[in-house]
């Protein structure tokens, strides 16, 4: 074998190894209801859960309270993140966006990010476990409706679920309202390959979320 070819390779070994051994843990929260133990379930691999169960739990855990203390901390985390993608910092990566899971383990893009860094860096279990999550909580909403109509809208549990969606779609945000015709709604007029759509999402686990932390 090339000399060089050998000598990078067993750097690339070394440096696999450090990763996995400074890696940081996810913070399960200690506090013996549905969603922490959805959460433990998770993160010991158990993937095969009712994902839309779950997402409804985080609104009624205390964690969701402590979350929502702690989003100007998730801001800045989200902002490291992208600087950190744009350096290709991927142990750094990891940390924040664990750190994310830590407060809110229902954030959909933490754990694209998250899966999107696994496989690049060859870690193919931990790319399929938070690949397999990540689409769980997202089919958890497009798979209960069209979207199309308030009827058949999809149940979101936090607006950041709905831009989210939007941008998978990539979808330009043209103006959003209240809709409650059939049902309490966001009603999103968007902007997709030049052409104009309208997407609803139901809120009324949003509504729910904003009275328990005091600001109906």
């Amino acid at each position: 074998m090339n000399k060089t070819i050998f000598t990078f390779l067993v750097t690339l070994l070394i440096g696999v190894s450090a990763f996995g051994q400074t890696e940081t843990k996810i913070i399960v929260p200690d506090l013996n209801d549905k969603y922490s133990n959805y959460v433990k379930q998770l993160e010991a691999g158990e993937t095969d859960i009712d994902y839309q169960d779950f997402r409804f739990s985080f609104i009624e855990s205390e964690q969701f309270i402590i979350a929502n203390k702690k989003l100007t901390k998730i801001d800045s985390l989200m902002k490291e993140m992208y600087a950190k993608m744009k350096t290709n910092s991927y142990s750094d990566i990891v940390d924040i966006t664990k750190q994310i899971l830590s407060i809110d383990y229902t954030s959909m893009i933490a754990h694209k990010i998250l899966r999107q860094t696994y496989e690049i860096i060859g870690d193919t279990a931990n790319a399929t476990k938070y690949k397999t999550i990540q689409f769980g909580l997202l089919n958890s909403i497009v798979k209960k409706g069209d979207g199309k109509t308030c009827e058949t809208s999809w149940p979101v549990i936090q607006i950041s679920e709905e831009y989210f969606i939007l941008e998978i779609l990539d979808a330009e945000l043209l103006r959003q309202c209240i809709y409650n015709k059939g049902g309490i709604c966001d009603k999103m007029e968007v902007k997709v390959d030049g052409k104009k759509k309208t997407y609803y999402f139901e809120i009324s686990k949003v509504i729910l979320g904003y009275k328990r932390l005091g600001l109906e």
